[in-house]
């Protein structure tokens, strides 16, 4: 049965701990909890768009080892299809150390083991499920090898694609473009310079300021850029925060497509912003039954 979104991605285990403050170079701090549950971008998102009621797989690739046992038990508790989850000897599941101070902002080290192993192959033992979704969603923490055999299937087979050209969190646009972004207007120029290298629709998180969104075609008919504000709240955790959004814009785009690209965006920064009001990735990301209900209505 053909998926409503399917995610090629990376999944590992997070290993949390809360401290007052970052610390500095060369400094050490106390910490006063350690947490470890499960995370990673592709997991993370996969598990957003199914809690909010789409049929989902994931394609990915853990290691041989316990974390990756308890993975496929998680991923199958939640329903996501995990008929394309590879196993390798060849490295340890991957991880992230992320390292949460007392405003709820966070940074993250990433080691990404078995997420570095997904090759084309792996994308083509699996191209029965990603030609025939609604939606694929894809991020860069595998190689660009398989993302790109990703994407390429996907498009010759008419599937929405939805990746990290289409949407960037500030710091990777800055990357992209060069353009440090801040402000609503820094991103809709690095958008703008986005959209000269050749993409059709760029969309820029910025945490609590929002999203702004710009496609070609509103640049071409002499259209101005769309920006999407976020309720204002006080954060627990934003770990997760922009998987929560990218999980929701992908649930909105395969099963609500008939909603305007704006309040497809302005739902799921509302579904966002529930998740950084509880701790952690996995178990910050909201339910269906947790939401209004008119965040479902066609």
């Amino acid at each position: 049965m053909p998926h409503d979104v399917v995610v090629v991605g990376s999944l590992g285990a997070d290993y949390v701990t809360r401290t007052p403050r970052f610390p500095r170079p060369g400094e050490t701090v106390f910490g006063h909890s350690l947490t470890v549950g499960f995370g990673g971008k592709g997991a993370n998102q996969c598990l957003q768009t199914a809690k909010l009621g789409a049929s989902t797989a994931i394609v990915c690739k853990l290691g041989e080892d316990t974390v990756g046992d308890d993975y496929i038990l998680e991923l199958q508790r939640a329903s996501i299809d995990v008929s394309h989850v590879a196993r390798t000897s060849m490295a340890q599941t991957g991880i992230a150390n992320v390292v949460v101070n007392e405003n709820g902002e966070n940074c993250i080290i990433i080691v990404p083991g078995a997420n570095r192993l997904i090759t084309v192959e792996d994308v083509d033992a699996a191209s029965d499920v990603i030609k025939t979704a609604k939606v694929l969603v894809c991020q860069n923490e595998i190689s660009f090898e398989a993302t790109k055999a990703a994407l390429i299937l996907a498009r010759k087979n008419g599937v929405g694609m939805f990746d990290m050209f289409h949407c960037l969190a500030l710091n990777k646009a800055e990357v992209l473009t060069g353009i440090e972004v801040r402000e609503v207007t820094d991103a809709a120029t690095a958008a703008k310079a986005l959209l000269t290298k050749g993409c059709r629709e760029v969309v820029i998180t910025l945490g609590a300021k929002g999203v702004v969104r710009l496609d070609a075609d509103s640049v071409a008919a002499g259209s101005d850029y769309e920006w999407v504000e976020t309720q204002k709240v006080t954060a627990v955790d934003t770990t997760g925060a922009g998987d929560s959004f990218i999980g929701a814009l992908a649930f909105y785009l395969s099963c609500l497509p008939s909603l305007s690209m704006k309040e497809k965006l302005r739902r799921s920064c509302v579904v966002a912003t529930q998740s950084v009001l509880k701790p952690g990735a996995w178990g910050s990301l909201p339910a269906k039954h947790e939401l209004p209900s008119q965040l479902f209505d066609a």
